[in-house]
């Protein structure tokens, strides 16, 4: 094995390492090499020895790591191989440090003033921008953020923490302090059946001066079938800002709307869009479907609902519930609880903490069922509890005959010729009706087809 030392030597010239020596034997050798020449050539100068081409050297390898312990222990006594090793790394890292700090020096013929642009005023908003800002303030007071709360014991220590679940919105109702949401903003604790009163919720409302200014939010009545709840705070009344309502039934596709909400905790967060589609089927997180909604393509997001979907005129035209997604956060298919449904359920919850409605005392047979026994349009009857206005106005179950076979029930075709093609249509029909009306039901028996009037009773 051959080593050159460094640029010092001709390249015919050269020793010989021994194969016994491992490689930092070689360095520490080729480094002593170094020192030794640099040590001869110095000693050369003082002589005035001059030399028009550069001096060779070879000497033993063992002669050369005797000259560089040499000058180790008399020139330089406190220096390990370690630092000698590293201060060649050292010296270049600060030259190249000092290179390219000096290429960060920027142009020094121009001023900040002569590489600041100008600022232009911003000037007055156009008409339709300064309409949806005026909207937003006039309507952002009247919605809440809400925090869902349940009951859990902590570890090691007696009774129980409130710990946040959930987050929603809400908007205040009146000045009592009735705030409408979503029953699934706060269903976490509503699974628990709290009872009227007990609270269910954090609620954070805005004041005048930018605060957060933090409730309870007391249960009032929850309604899962139209996922609406109502709480109640107790706040002062320079605080509760009612939103207005409007009618969602005047409504047209295309019209712009807006909705505010506090998405994934955005507090206050507003979105614009249109109304892109009426009298939708609302497939809610409460599990229940939901007529006549509203389809939005303003941006609906985790924490928006129970807050507000507002018209161009700043009225509540629904209550943001559900989103259209693959992905958890906004498709452009945003739905919301017309307001028509709102006004209709949110004072029975007031008034009597549950929603009083009005139906039909009977057992309607599901329509899986129905189909099995080929009844492909109408509600089959399958019960009719006896003494009920249903009996005594003569309407017939299902029953089975002498053989044993299944005899049909009488199948419910219209409500007040409205047509009803499975059970689902029929509940959605009657929710329009309020308890004690009278309805003309159109039934049909076999091959005869009927008409029954009938009092409708609460359910």
């Amino acid at each position: 094995m051959q080593v050159l030392l460094c640029n010092s030597l001709p390249q015919s010239q050269s020793f010989v390492i021994p194969r016994s020596l491992g490689r930092r034997k070689v360095c520490f050798d080729g480094v002593s090499s170094f020192c030794s020449q640099k040590d001869i050539q110095s000693n050369s100068s003082v002589n005035n020895v001059v030399s028009s081409q550069s001096t060779s050297v070879q000497r033993p390898v063992e002669d050369c790591a005797e000259d560089l312990r040499e000058v180790i222990c008399n020139k330089i006594p406190f220096t390990t191989r370690r630092m000698l090793f590293a201060s060649p790394l050292i010296y270049f890292c600060s030259y190249t440090s000092r290179y390219f700090s000096a290429l960060a020096l920027g142009d020094s013929s121009v001023t900040i003033e002569q590489v600041t642009p100008p600022v232009l005023p911003s000037g007055a908003l156009f008409p339709s921008e300064e309409r949806i800002v005026k909207l937003f303030e006039n309507n952002t007071y009247s919605v809440v953020n809400i925090f869902d709360v349940t009951l859990r014991p902590q570890l090691k220590m007696t009774g129980v923490v409130e710990v946040p679940e959930g987050n929603g919105s809400g908007v205040i109702w009146d000045e009592q302090g009735h705030i409408v949401t979503n029953y699934h903003v706060v269903g976490n604790a509503l699974s628990r059946n709290p009872t009227p009163g007990q609270v269910v919720a954090r609620v954070n409302i805005l004041a005048s001066d930018g605060v957060q200014k933090n409730f309870e939010g007391k249960l009032i009545g929850a309604d899962r079938d139209k996922d609406l709840a109502v709480l109640k705070v107790e706040a002062s009344e320079d605080l509760l800002k009612p939103i207005k309502v409007g009618q969602s039934s005047a409504l047209r596709v295309g019209q712009q709307c807006l909705a505010i909400g506090n998405p994934f905790g955005f507090d206050h967060t507003l979105t614009v869009g249109v109304i892109s589609g009426l009298n939708r089927e609302i497939f809610s997180q409460a599990g229940v479907t939901i007529s006549g909604g509203i389809q939005t393509d303003a941006a609906i997001n985790p924490g928006n609902s129970g807050g507000p979907l507002l018209d161009s005129k700043g009225n509540l035209i629904g209550i943001n519930t559900a989103i259209f997604t693959q992905t958890g956060t906004s498709a452009g298919v945003g739905f919301a609880i017309a307001s028509s449904t709102v006004l209709k359920i949110v004072p029975q919850l007031i008034q009597f903490g549950k929603v009083v409605r009005a139906g039909l005392n009977l057992d309607i047979a599901p329509d899986l069922l129905a189909n099995q026994l080929n009844v492909r349009n109408g509600a089959l009857i399958l019960q009719v509890p006896g003494n009920s206005p249903a009996a005594k106005a003569g309407l017939l179950p299902t029953s089975r005959g002498f053989a044993g076979n299944i005899v049909l029930g009488d199948i419910i075709v219209a409500v007040d010729n409205k047509p009803v093609r499975n059970k689902a249509e029929l509940s959605k029909v009657l929710d329009d009706y309020n308890v004690g009306e009278k309805v003309l039901l159109k039934i049909q028996r076999g091959s005869e087809n009927l008409e029954v009037f009938l009092v409708l009773e609460e359910i």
